[in-house]
């Protein structure tokens, strides 16, 4: 019992309830261990099992990405019902909501990215190595061509005349707004990604390591209410490849780069943007 007690008050010393405040929060030991920076180029990757199950993990979770999300942009409610189409917040649901339940299912396996511009996001900020990150890209845009070759398949007349689903800047908006719609989403996903995963927060707070899906998918849910009238929601480019192969229309190859070059820029930022603040690496004099 003796043990015990001083168990109890080493932990009460260690962990006050008061915690500090501003600055002085900032001058603490830390409680944490920073994973270190990988390897820019890590060849040894290539004869592990698990660099493989990853990828089909992010190949397998960005095909059912791709499947369920480009139905509900298609409307699959019949319109003679009273419930002709789901809407702007139903195809907002439908995206937030597949990202909340696959970054679940597949973290423990890959990191649940399901998206290059989160890939080359992490892959900036040290995360991951340079094989990986090419290794989840050609996944996840192979498993995004299937997913919408399958809706496709499906539903070939509706696929056709609903615009299979694909990434255009809308009328009554240049391709400037759209570029600049597509940076400021994919920054605010790939900042929550970083956030949300910070190595910091997991120590502190021990429930963040199971929620952080559920801030993810809510980003992707809040960018797509404000940006589907302009471009219809990239910051996704497999998703927006996916979906322009199977559906090939010539206005949707002309506007196509904007959801490569947005989305890579946004990443970009937040990730120059996690290493300065979130991770408070100093300059160097």
């Amino acid at each position: 019992m003796e043990g015990k007690e001083e168990d109890v008050k080493l932990g009460a010393n260690k962990f006050n309830e008061r915690q500090p405040l501003g600055t002085a929060a900032q001058s603490q030991d830390k409680d944490y261990k920073e994973p270190p920076p990988a390897p820019f180029f890590e060849p040894g990757e290539l004869s592990s099992w698990s660099f493989y199950r990853a990828g089909i993990a992010e190949f397998i979770a960005t095909f059912l990405f791709l499947y369920i999300t480009v139905l509900t942009v298609m409307g699959v409610v019949k319109s003679d019902t009273k419930c002709g189409t789901v809407g702007i917040q139903g195809i907002a649901w439908a995206f937030g909501g597949m990202i909340f339940v696959l970054v679940y299912c597949t973290a423990g396996i890959s990191g649940g990215h399901i998206n290059p511009a989160v890939t080359f996001g992490l892959f900036l900020a040290r995360k991951l190595s340079l094989t990986r990150a090419v290794w989840y890209m050609v996944m996840q845009c192979l498993g995004a061509i299937c997913g919408a070759g399958v809706v496709k398949g499906f539903q070939k007349t509706l696929y056709q005349t609903h615009g299979g689903g694909a990434n255009v800047v809308n009328p009554g908006y240049t391709k400037g707004s759209g570029l600049g719609a597509e940076i400021v989403g994919t920054f605010v996903l790939v900042y929550t990604v970083f956030s949300a995963t910070d190595a910091k927060r997991s120590a502190r707070d021990s429930h963040v390591p199971i929620l952080a899906p559920l801030p993810i998918g809510f980003a992707v849910f809040l960018v797509h209410l404000a940006t589907i009238p302009i471009t219809g929601t990239g910051i996704n480019p497999a998703r927006s490849l996916g979906a322009a192969i199977i559906f090939n229309n010539e206005h949707a190859w002309n506007d196509h780069w904007v959801f490569w070059v947005g989305p890579f820029i946004g990443a970009a930022l937040a990730a120059v943007y996690h290493v300065i603040v979130i991770r408070a690496i100093p300059f160097k004099k």
